[in-house]
């Protein structure tokens, strides 16, 4: 089965089973597993950030995150169409108390000057701002990386205002290897950071947030409110080491077969690629091939190949490390068929 559903589908790699095997382990409620010690301290100076905190997921991520900056009846900008908005069940309204204010953004990245005039005034009919959230790469805009010199202008902004910048970077590392530029540089920008270890990066569960060691101290106890604080988590931890010191070039090989699925999708009649592929997704308008999207994947399905709805006449594909060049071959070969069908 060549599997292009997400990067969430990755596999562990021998070596990071063997590391979970392996991994010397302690209670981390106690902040007494080594493992998960390191992880922290190894993605905190990665980030360029003070302290950093293991989470079992993204969206827990970012909810912390939230609930750290945010009190109640505030209102949280962030663009259109981003995850924390339309993929985390409406978790900052249900847990934090607030509302979220969205802004069209381009490709993913929001206008700083519609940024800075969505910021409450003070006026006592309306919450006040109380963090902005940006994403990046961006999942709804086919994996695009929101430019860096976009983030500076939203934070500077945000500092005159006293309000917090939270990333939901989830695919950080795929925006920093794609603009060949460190991720403590898109950090730098931000008052706290989330990125997963378990899409592209290869790990088979976790996040990682970071920021100011008061932040983090307050994350924990919103960690364990949650239901997040674990015990020996350093089995789950070790394959993160691994995936921060060993994967991170990886995501080259990613981009690249999702460029050459791309080009090939262009020249098949009835395709339209509809983003421009700076990463490892592919959003594909088959709009012109008189299919449905239910029809096409069940069709992809029946030759082995799996894709993913992302709306109306949209399918999603994602590489990652589990995808090999003849994997990208034999998808092209697949659907140039079913649509000569």
């Amino acid at each position: 089965m060549i599997d292009l559903r997400s990067d969430t589908v990755t596999k562990p790699s021998e070596k990071m089973r063997k590391a979970m095997y392996e991994a010397e382990v302690g209670d981390d409620v106690y902040g007494e597993d080594p493992t998960v010690n390191k992880l922290e301290e190894l993605a905190a100076h990665i980030l360029g950030k003070e302290d950093a905190l293991f989470v079992t997921s993204g969206t827990q991520g970012n909810q912390i995150a939230g609930l750290v900056h945010c009190n109640p009846g505030q209102e949280v900008i962030m663009e259109a169409e981003a995850h924390i908005f339309l993929y985390e069940a409406a978790a900052l309204s249900a847990f934090a108390g607030v509302q979220i204010k969205t802004l069209d953004g381009v490709n993913g990245a929001m206008e700083p000057s519609d940024v800075e005039a969505a910021i409450r005034g003070d006026d006592i009919h309306q919450p006040e701002t109380g963090l902005i959230c940006i994403e990046n790469t961006h999942n709804k805009a086919g994996g695009a990386v929101v430019p860096l010199e976009n983030m500076e202008l939203i934070y500077h902004l945000s500092k005159k205002q006293g309000i917090p910048v939270h990333l939901d970077g989830a695919r950080l590392f795929n925006a920093a290897v794609a603009s060949q530029t460190l991720v403590k540089e898109f950090a730098k920008y931000t008052d706290s950071v989330q990125f997963c270890l378990s899409k592209g990066l290869g790990a088979p569960v976790g996040s990682m947030i970071a920021g100011s060691s008061d932040f983090i101290s307050q994350a924990r106890k919103w960690r364990k409110r949650l239901g997040g604080g674990l015990r020996q988590v350093g089995v789950l931890a070790a394959p993160g080491i691994i995936a921060l010191e060993e994967n991170v070039t990886l995501l080259e090989k990613d981009h690249e077969n999702a460029k050459r699925l791309a080009e090939g999708f262009q020249n098949i009649d009835g395709l339209d690629v509809r983003n421009k592929v700076e990463t490892n997704i592919i959003l594909v308008d088959i709009t012109k091939s008189n299919k449905t999207t239910e029809r096409f994947i069940d069709q992809l399905k029946e030759s082995t190949i799996l894709a993913g709805s992302f709306g109306p006449n949209i399918i999603r594909f994602v590489t990652n490390n589990g995808i090999t060049k003849e994997d990208i071959d034999q998808v092209l070969i697949t659907v140039q068929k079913i649509l000569n069908n």
